[in-house]
């Protein structure tokens, strides 16, 4: 039998549900609200998980195409777009617009994944383009700090020097702000 996408609770799980059930929808009530009110919410830096995310003055479209045109001007290579949105209409599901931006600098990244064939998981960069429940739109992309100290290292590779992180921080500072104001 294949893989199935369905949630499935296991019996143990349905009889903790019934026992517990009032403190298990507390529970859950106040991990909505802590989410709900968290700093990702409302468009924040946030260095614990490495995300940037940055509201959009635009559309979903206009922010892609901003992006994306931000990201050649600047350069750099556009590879490709992944929208969720779009497969979950094609199996009958409704999600809110979620577009992956796959972007890099194959001048600058090849030599990295040369040493590290695994960083190809992680390597090139993306962007999130998004909408939430309120219908604002946001850019949501992984901080220099974190694609060049952590995820360089996961794979064996050294950290760049200091000033290769400060210039790829205002590159995608400034890729931002292109794409969102």
């Amino acid at each position: 039998m294949g893989w199935s996408p369905r949630w499935e609770v296991p019996l143990e799980g349905v009889a903790l549900a019934r026992k517990h059930g009032a403190r298990l929808s507390c529970w859950l009530a106040a991990l909505m609200a802590f989410c709900a009110l968290s700093p990702l919410s409302a468009g924040a830096h946030s260095a614990d998980t490495g995300l940037i995310t940055v509201a959009s003055k635009h559309s979903v479209p206009e922010t892609i195409r901003r992006f994306e045109d931000a990201v050649r001007a600047k350069g750099w290579k556009f590879f490709t777009e992944i929208d969720h949105a779009a497969a979950a209409r094609e199996v009958g599901l409704e999600l809110k617009p979620r577009t992956v931006i796959i972007f890099g600098f194959p001048k600058g990244g090849t030599g990295p994944m040369q040493k590290a064939a695994t960083l190809a998981i992680d390597n090139p960069p993306k962007a999130l383009v998004w909408q939430d429940d309120q219908d604002k739109v946001w850019l949501t992309y992984n901080s220099a700090e974190y694609h060049l100290l952590t995820i360089y290292p996961r794979h064996g590779l050294p950290a760049p020097p200091a000033e290769a992180v400060k210039a790829y921080t205002q590159l995608l500072a400034e890729l931002s702000r292109l794409a969102t104001e």
